[in-house]
C-alpha cells in the first residue's frame, strides 16, 4: 500500500535549522565538529516519532545522538519533540539507511540502535532486513573499538534471524532478553511502538552485539 504524504510536512520539516542536518554528506568523518561539544555518538536507524532518541538525549547530555528517518511527516514529529525539550545534543537526518556509507566514516560511531524495524517476513526479502549481515558488516566499519548495536523487536522470527546474523558477523552477543517487560532490566527506554505492543501483552525481544577488538 502506497504511503500518503501529509501536505506541508516537508516544508515544515525543512524550517528546523537546529535539529535537522540537511546535507549530512558534508559531515562524513567530521560529525564531532557538527555538534556543540565532542562526545560519543549514538545513532538510531528508523527513529520514527522520536520518543526513544529524545528520551535518551535528555537522560544523557554526555552523548550526541543522531536519528535517521526517511518518512518526512513522521520525522517532523521527532524533530518537534527535540525542539520542545530544547535538546542540543540530538540532530536528525531525513535519509535512507541504505546510504549510510555516504554520511559516516570508519570508526566514527559508538553505538547504533535498531528498534522495531520492518521484518520483511518473506525469505526472498531477507537482505532488506536491517539486521542482515550485509548491513551489519557496514555498521561495523562505522563503529569504533567496542562499538555496539542494540536491537529490539516484537517479531520472534526476526529476533532469531538477527541473533544468527550478529553471530555470523563476529559480534559478541550479550544481554539477550526474550521478554523485556518481564525481565529485571533497569532503565529501559521505550519507543512508541514498544509501549503499544507491551500494553497488548506482546513480548519484546532485545539483544546487544559488541564489536570485537
Amino acid at each position: 500500500m502506497r504511503r500518503r504524504k501529509k501536505p506541508g510536512a516537508k516544508e515544515k520539516l525543512l524550517t528546523h535549522e537546529l535539529h535537522l542536518c540537511k546535507e549530512p554528506e558534508k559531515y562524513k568523518g567530521h560529525w564531532q565538529g557538527y555538534f556543540l561539544e565532542k562526545k560519543p555518538i549514538h545513532v538510531e536507524l528508523g527513529t520514527g516519532r522520536g520518543q526513544f532518541i529524545t528520551t535518551l538525549a535528555a537522560k544523557h547530555p554526555d552523548i550526541n545522538f543522531i536519528g535517521i528517518e526517511i518518512k518526512e511527516e513522521i520525522l517532523l514529529k521527532a524533530v518537534e519533540k527535540a525542539v520542545a525539550q530544547g535538546l542540543r545534543n540530538v540532530t536528525f537526518l531525513w535519509y535512507d539507511v541504505n546510504k549510510l556509507d555516504q554520511v559516516f566514516a570508519e570508526g566514527e560511531l559508538n553505538r547504533i540502535y535498531i528498534n522495531f524495524c520492518d521484518p520483511w517476513p518473506k525469505a526472498r526479502m531477507a537482505k532488506r532486513r536491517l539486521t542482515h549481515r550485509n548491513f551489519i558488516e557496514k555498521y561495523k566499519t562505522f563503529m569504533g573499538e567496542q562499538g555496539e548495536i542494540h536491537f529490539k523487536t516484537d517479531n520472534e522470527k526476526l529476533f532469531e534471524f538477527s541473533l544468527n546474523e550478529f553471530a555470523a558477523c563476529d559480534l559478541r552477543l550479550k544481554n539477550i532478553i526474550f521478554d523485556l517487560h518481564q525481565s529485571d532490566m533497569k532503565d529501559n527506554t521505550t519507543t512508541e511502538y514498544e509501549d503499544k505492543f507491551a500494553a497488548m501483552g506482546m513480548k519484546i525481544y532485545r539483544c546487544e552485539g559488541r564489536k570485537r577488538n
